[in-house]
């Protein structure tokens, strides 16, 4: 289906919000609990599944929410809707510090996007989001953030959440590579892998970590600066927190 075609503002500057404007009856669906208020004539609604299949059964949306757990969400998203007869506002916030990347899908190549599994703020009626899993072995044992993904499919917009500052890549038949943690989000044709940091002397003196993400090809990538796991280990470094964000089979084990 066609995503709803959506007004928007983002505010802020280091704690950035997004601000969306709905015309009635457009709806933009959110993670549950991004809500930071709304006007009248908006209501919202929480489903399990992002609606973009009208037809699709009960089945198939249990599968389709059970895999969004996966990543670490919620069973549900929020459906929020303009029901008056004017145009409406809906502001949506984030988890933690850092800056809202707004994204045109239909922009994208193949009108996709690879969002790390807790990226994703808010999107437009239509959006399609789903699980996404890194094939490679490396990604998968040591890669954290690079294991368990999800992916947006539409053609509207769509918002993504990043700590710290964003640095906006558009490789060319490229590679680069970058801190596990720090891999918002690339667009689906981008090869991800996690390779080793270079020479043993290196990996366990250069304080940089055992591993780095490696991107290849064509396309789009989103970093950011401050990943929470950074964050949380710098504001608490012996915390029970320190481990967040890590979603690789081994752990923290082999962060930096």
């Amino acid at each position: 289906m066609n995503s709803h075609e959506i007004d928007y503002q983002i505010k802020g500057e280091s704690i950035q919000i997004v601000e969306i404007e709905l015309d009635p009856l457009e709806t933009v669906i959110a993670e549950a609990g991004a809500m930071l208020f709304m006007e009248d004539g908006i209501v919202f609604e929480t489903k399990m599944g992002d609606g973009s299949n009208p037809q699709q059964g009960l089945f198939d949306k249990l599968l389709s929410a059970g895999s969004r757990v996966l990543t670490g969400e919620s069973l549900f998203m929020t459906h929020f809707t303009n029901r008056g007869n004017r145009k409406a506002k809906v502001g949506f916030s984030a988890p933690y510090p850092g800056t809202v990347i707004p994204i045109d899908l239909a922009k994208s190549s193949n009108r996709e996007l690879i969002v790390q599994k807790d990226g994703f703020l808010c999107a437009a009626y239509g959006t399609k989001l789903s699980i996404f899993f890194n094939r490679k072995i490396g990604a998968g044992l040591v890669g954290g953030e690079g294991f368990i993904l999800q992916k947006l499919q539409g053609d509207g917009k769509a918002f993504v959440h990043a700590g710290g500052t964003v640095i906006e890549r558009t490789l060319n038949n490229e590679t680069l590579r970058v801190d596990t943690g720090c891999v918002v989000a690339f667009e689906s044709h981008i090869d991800f892998d996690v390779e080793s940091s270079g020479s043993l002397k290196s990996m366990i003196f250069g304080g940089e970590g055992l591993f780095l993400a490696t991107l290849r090809g064509s396309g789009k990538v989103w970093l950011q600066s401050m990943p929470i796991r950074k964050l949380v280990q710098a504001l608490s470094p012996y915390g029970k927190n320190t481990g967040k964000e890590a979603s690789s089979l081994l752990g923290g084990l082999f962060e930096s």
